[in-house]
């Protein structure tokens, strides 16, 4: 009985850190997608810059990259933004459930450690991978890297559109966002009533620079939305565990009430039969 005592106690000691570990993984995962929440309005107005400078700089020749009714064959590569790390749900297999049935002919390009074993295991063999930062500082080194990439595969012909798939949350609910990312449209452009500046460089040149600064910051607003999502659905795996755990630890504390007044219980008998016998 002792030795059951014994177990039992260990049990439940072994619940409480395995507690205290998820509240804290809980808690890491809250601050890291508020962080992430914060940031996003600034990188908001840094595209909506780029945005509003492009429109003063095409003024009223703003028009569609490609001609209307027109239908142009693309080879489109996609931009996939997954988990990096594991206790996130099915949260990488939602993602590329959302773009397996295109992912064995289009060229992926993939974001996200776990996300690349679960694509891996899936059959899929990304162009290229890279893992997602822990910290959002790091996301606009990341944002250079995939830009770098994504244009040096235009550059090679590989791909002549790009298409980011991420996740956000919509109304507190994970929703798979896919959009295109190039070529740009420019009739999405704002309009704008602004003066055409002085411009010291040919149009054509200052659009590229303005393009690719904008693509930049499309990328790093995708990855911090999925950075965001991914420690989100992190609290509510780790919010799910936590609530698993309190079952468990309330389940094994009544058996050890139980056990413990079964040892009770069989001490007084013992007690009761010994001063029986002395008679």
């Amino acid at each position: 009985m002792t030795e059951r005592l014994a177990d039992i106690s260990a049990r439940i000691d072994g619940i409480r850190q395995l507690g205290t570990v998820v509240n804290a993984m809980k808690g890491i995962a809250a601050a890291r997608a508020h962080i992430a929440r914060t940031q996003l309005a600034a990188v908001d107005s840094y595209a909506a810059t780029i945005t509003s400078a492009m429109s003063q700089v095409l003024g009223p020749n703003i028009g569609p990259m490609e001609e209307q009714g027109k239908k142009v064959e693309r080879k489109t590569g996609l931009l996939v933004f997954c988990a990096e790390q594991g206790f996130a749900g099915a949260f990488s297999e939602r993602v590329l459930e959302s773009v397996y049935a295109q992912a064995g002919t289009a060229s992926l390009f993939l974001v996200g450690t776990r996300g690349l074993s679960v694509a891996v295991a899936r059959g899929l063999a990304p162009y290229w991978s890279a893992p997602l930062p822990s910290h959002t500082s790091g996301i606009p080194k990341l944002a250079d890297e995939v830009t770098s990439t994504i244009y040096g595969a235009i550059a090679q012909g590989r791909i002549d559109a790009l298409d980011v798939v991420f996740t956000e949350r919509t109304s507190g609910r994970p929703d798979i966002v896919r959009q295109r990312l190039f070529p740009i449209d420019l009739a999405n452009l704002p309009p704008t009533s602004a003066d055409r500046p002085l411009m010291q460089l040919p149009d054509d040149i200052l659009i590229a620079a303005l393009s690719q600064d904008y693509f930049n910051a499309e990328v790093c607003k995708a990855a911090l939305h999925a950075f965001a999502a991914e420690n989100e659905a992190r609290m509510e795996a780790m919010t799910s565990a936590g609530s698993q755990i309190t079952r468990e630890l309330k389940t094994f504390q009544a058996i050890l009430r139980r056990v413990r007044q079964e040892a009770i219980t069989a001490e007084i008998i013992e007690l009761s039969t010994g001063a029986q016998v002395a008679r």
